[in-house]
């Protein structure tokens, strides 16, 4: 973990506790990165996805962390966002979701969302489970 970048937007308390919680979800070295390539135009969203997302929904008790995955899954893959589905995919694994839960998260999104919207998902995952197998050796 890399100290957090001086700037202004990232000094609350929100923003610190939902950094926390986004390090431990989606990886350190993944979170420290994004912080680091911020600028004075784009800060601003590194403050917000922090605090909003992370800080104020992530921390509530209402759901657990696995919980939570999963209903990323089906957003990000009905709203076709495949940059954001291949990254919570990972941090899905992190948060205990199977890949059996997986699977089935994809096929509800193809029943209710249409089968397009599950066809990139199942392909995005595919690409992402291969990603992990590899890197597990």
């Amino acid at each position: 973990m890399v100290d957090v970048p001086n700037r202004p937007e990232y000094q609350s308390e929100l923003f610190k506790k939902g950094l926390a919680v986004r390090r431990e979800v989606l990886g350190g070295d993944y979170v420290d990165g994004s912080l680091a390539r911020a600028d004075d135009f784009n800060a601003v969203f590194q403050q917000m996805t922090t605090e909003m997302a992370w800080g104020m929904c992530w921390t509530r008790p209402g759901l657990d962390r696995k919980t939570r995955s999963i209903i990323n899954l089906g957003m990000l893959s009905a709203l076709n966002r495949g940059s954001e589905l291949r990254l919570h995919l990972k941090a899905a694994v992190t948060n205990g979701v199977t890949r059996d839960e997986i699977k089935e998260v994809l096929i509800q999104v193809g029943g209710y969302c249409g089968i397009p919207a599950a066809l990139e998902a199942f392909k995005i995952a595919t690409e992402v489970f291969k990603e992990i197998d590899s890197a597990k050796g």
